[in-house]
């Protein structure tokens, strides 16, 4: 008959208090991994994590780096038991009260009607807390299965070390499979499986024309203007009204979607108009549910992030200064290559502008789930036994850079069960993570480890 809800419910109620408490001291340690005068909140979370695991019974090893360590514990049944291993990320993005519209100091964990609130609180330590739990849960039911906990701290900077770690510890890594909890569902009450995501390639774009400002009334005219030359550049790059990218060359190295596919996609239950609430979106380059889902979810893009140069005060200043940057990036979908597609946009920029200065950022390749695997069917079902719906099958248009290594080093299947909700506010002002999603979640994340132990 396998675990039922009412025995999950009554551990879950019994550890409730200590489950909030550790939350709480996890969130409110602000491990800004941009921020380098947060690297001793970095080590401080990586601490906590580890006195986590340790108290809960787990072996622990913490991987020392060249940026920041990462927490690897291990709850070991037997050698002959499955193993999976759980991947969270414990750093997030910066935050401030009464900056970038948020209302409550960020890092000060408070509850309100049911709700989480804190930066981090669903990205990503919600998640990682609520798989933490279901594993000492568990561990309580005696499941014949070994569980890994893989948790970083430089997700939100592009995992620029994880390929370090893996390397270290790829040989202590005993998983079959791997599952990642840090994903968006479709909507409250509309659970879904993540199938694919996005890669990332982020780009600085720099020209220069001068050594100091000069007067547009002595020197404009003539004096070559950075700014309106990489606007002109940017410009011939895609369509700013559909978003189209127009590079030549560019449409090769992709393809869309099938109709089968795209049509699941309308299925699933996403709607536009709770997509536009979500993200206080205003207006759409597309209102129809098919071109949105796939053009968020399945197709490739180009976004100008920010323009730098010149006079920024209040009033004009009629100077033309002597240099200028841009920040843009592509999101990529299987099986573009980022380093393929730099080589191509740094090549076509250099034959529209040879003085602009490309410099690559990030780099991370797009991922696509196994479609052919039981893990796919046990996950959905895990999810219909948590939450009582079927799951919908989707891409996500965001990027997870350790994604990428994993299968490049561990070479294991890589699945996906988030849990958060567009309106917890991933990266954005007063996030939060409601009560509803962390009991469901560790009942998900209970069921998921009793499938993995049947044949």
């Amino acid at each position: 008959m396998g675990i039922d809800h009412k025995r999950i419910d009554e551990l879950i109620e019994k550890e409730r208090k200590v489950f909030l408490a550790d939350y709480k001291k996890i969130v409110e340690s602000p491990s800004i991994s941009s921020h380098p005068e947060h690297k001793k909140d970095i080590e401080e979370t990586a601490r906590i994590a580890r006195e986590f695991l340790k108290q809960a019974g787990a072996e622990v090893t913490v991987y020392a780096t060249k940026g920041n360590p990462i927490v690897f514990g291990h709850f070991h049944y037997s050698d002959n038991a499955p193993t999976v291993a759980i991947y969270n990320h414990l750093d997030v993005q910066p935050a401030t009260k009464g900056k970038d519209g948020w209302t409550r100091e960020p890092f000060t964990f408070t509850e309100h009607e049911g709700r989480f609130y804190s930066r981090g609180t669903t990205d990503d330590k919600g998640p990682a807390m609520t798989a933490f739990w279901a594993a000492k849960i568990a561990r309580a039911l005696k499941l014949p299965i070994n569980i890994e906990f893989i948790w970083e701290l430089e997700e939100e900077i592009g995992s620029p070390h994880f390929m370090e770690f893996l390397e270290k510890a790829k040989t202590t890594i005993k998983a079959d499979s791997i599952l990642v909890s840090d994903t968006i569902w479709i909507d409250r009450g509309k659970p879904s499986v993540t199938m694919g995501l996005r890669g990332l390639l982020t780009i600085i774009m720099k020209l220069q024309t001068g050594a100091k400002d000069v007067h547009s009334g002595v020197g404009g005219g003539a004096a070559r203007n950075p700014l309106a030359e990489l606007i002109a550049v940017i410009s011939q790059c895609f369509d700013a009204k559909t978003g189209n990218i127009t590079i030549p060359g560019f449409e090769k190295t992709w393809t869309r979607i099938s109709d089968e596919e795209r049509e699941h996609f309308v299925q699933s239950g996403f709607t536009v108009e709770n997509f536009k609430k979500a993200l206080g979106l205003s207006h759409l380059r597309y209102e129809k549910l098919s071109d949105v889902v796939e053009r968020i979810w399945a197709m490739p893009t180009f976004e100008v992030h920010g323009i730098a140069g010149g006079y920024q005060e209040a009033g004009v200043k009629t100077v033309v200064p002597p240099q200028g940057e841009a920040k843009v990036s592509f999101r990529l979908v299987p099986p573009q290559n980022p380093d393929e597609i730099f080589t191509l946009f740094k090549n076509y920029i250099h034959k529209l502008n040879p003085d602009i200065e490309v410099i690559k950022e990030a780099v991370l390749a797009p991922y696509a789930a196994p479609r052919d695997l039981p893990l796919r069917n046990k996950i959905k079902e895990a999810l219909h036994f948590a939450f009582g719906i079927s799951p919908a099958e989707v891409h996500e248009g965001g990027s997870i850079g350790a994604v990428a290594s994993m299968d490049k080093i561990l070479q294991k299947p890589i699945l996906f069960m988030g849990l958060s909700l567009p309106s917890d506010g991933y990266h954005g002002p007063d996030e939060s993570f409601a009560w509803e999603q962390i009991q469901g979640g560790v009942k998900a994340f209970v069921k998921y480890f009793e499938l993995l132990t049947q044949k």
